[in-house]
């Protein structure tokens, strides 16, 4: 029996608004058969680095050949390009501003889309609210399996922001703040093959260089192996190093925010 097509939704729309509604009933109208699932609606305003995060936790629960729509677009109605990211295992739809590589690159990518052709448009299009009248319509016609290729030209040079890939060194990992959850973890974009590629294990202390302080910290499997109100390093649930405070505030301790550049070491190698 096939499948209904799953399309999946992230936005920092909010739901006091009537633009989430605008977009589901633009995929309905377009495609009855699809089943849709918001991801979030509350990410931070403008934040792309929350809002790829956020999709890069969630896509790789999602079945194969899933089209995930994410709309984080300060940008809508300028030169930026609306794209079909095309991963070995979905497809990603949205602005050509950094928000879905960091997921499309941790599943592959196999090729990038302009979305030009009018066809897969609605007839009019907002300078203001590409998310309906671009994404939704592109998602809901790739739902309806028409080739990618028919939405416009491939493309070979996306943007591709400095938050998707940590710069690996001999001796060190150079990245950055990409999120900050509800309990204050500092998530970093350095992953689990960054530290197994500086032979980085659990249990080890690293020197953590963290805005203007220098740190040496206890990697962990969780939260709970060292006492309240003590720093700690761990590879979170989503696959990503956060730096934490068990039982407190790792952000508001250390004033870090998204963005912010994070440099580690294996504590004998110490940071200059």
């Amino acid at each position: 029996m096939k499948r209904k097509p799953l399309i999946s939704l992230l936005s920092d729309f909010g739901l006091k608004d009537s633009y989430v509604a605008e977009m589901k009933a633009v995929m309905l109208s377009i495609c009855p058969d699809a089943s849709i699932v918001d991801i979030s609606h509350e990410i931070n305003k403008y934040d792309i680095q929350m809002g790829a995060y956020v999709l890069a936790r969630a896509a790789p629960y999602f079945p194969e050949g899933t089209i995930h729509v994410a709309v984080v677009d300060p940008g809508v109605g300028t030169e930026r390009r609306p794209i079909i990211v095309k991963t070995e295992h979905s497809l990603y739809v949205g602005p050509d501003n950094g928000l879905l590589m960091l997921s499309a690159q941790r599943e592959g990518v196999s090729s990038v889309y302009e979305i030009t052709n009018p066809k897969y448009m609605l007839k009019k299009v907002s300078s203001t609210f590409h998310g309906r009248d671009v994404f939704s319509p592109a998602a809901a016609y790739l739902a309806q399996e028409i080739p990618v290729s028919n939405f416009g030209p491939e493309i070979s040079d996306p943007f591709v922001p400095s938050f998707t890939q940590p710069i690996v060194h001999e001796q060190e990992v150079r990245g950055e703040v990409i999120y900050i959850d509800g309990f204050g973890n500092i998530v970093t974009n350095i992953t689990t093959e960054h530290l197994k590629l500086m032979n980085i294990r659990k249990r080890e202390h690293l020197s953590v260089a963290l805005k203007d302080k220098n740190i040496t910290i206890k990697l962990c499997s969780a939260y709970g192996e060292v006492s309240a109100n003590t720093t700690l390093a761990v590879v979170g649930s989503g696959g990503f190093l956060e730096l934490a405070v068990n039982q407190g505030n790792a952000s508001s301790i250390f004033g870090v925010k998204t963005g912010d550049k994070v440099i580690l070491k294996p504590q004998h190698m110490q940071l200059t």
